[in-house]
């Protein structure tokens, strides 16, 4: 009968820490043991926003780089505009230019042409006057007939 009473006391005695156990013990693990699911869950649903957004960013992403080279585009396309520009307002310069080179050298070649007859009309004035001299052999004072070769000088 010990064996029984043993058997009895033992049960009792495990029943007594079953209740202990489900009344102290086991509530504070189930406690813990949800929160842990509730943080899986949560890192989990986290995990899964974080990749959307990461899809969404990369689409963003995709629609800022496709904007940015049609502005890289536009912005190329202005600046060879300004440079055709340039050079035609350049090329439109140098003409102008060329023009009031030529405008000057031409007056420039009016002066020396006028500067060089007059030149000449005097020489001629002066070797006139010397063959006048010679054919008369006497001396012709220019000063005395200076209205006379100045007449001349314009007939030539």
């Amino acid at each position: 009968m010990n064996i029984n009473l043993t058997l009895f006391a033992q049960m009792i005695a495990f029943a007594v820490f079953v209740g202990f156990c489900m009344k102290f013990i086991w509530p504070p693990i189930v406690t813990a043991l949800a929160e842990r699911k509730a943080k899986i869950a949560e890192g989990l649903a986290a995990a899964e926003r974080g990749h959307q957004e990461k899809a969404l960013g990369e689409q963003r992403a995709l629609v800022l780089i496709k904007d940015a080279k049609a502005a890289a585009a536009d912005i190329v396309a202005q600046a060879q505009k300004r440079a055709t520009e340039i050079v035609e307002e350049a090329k439109a310069d140098a003409r102008s230019e060329s023009g009031r080179v030529v405008a000057a050298a031409q007056a420039e070649i009016d002066r020396e042409t006028n500067r060089a007859r007059e030149e000449l009309r005097e020489r001629v004035a002066t070797l006139a006057v010397a063959a006048a001299e010679k054919i008369l052999r006497k001396e012709i004072d220019i000063k005395a007939h200076q209205g006379l070769v100045e007449s001349f000088a314009k007939q030539l």
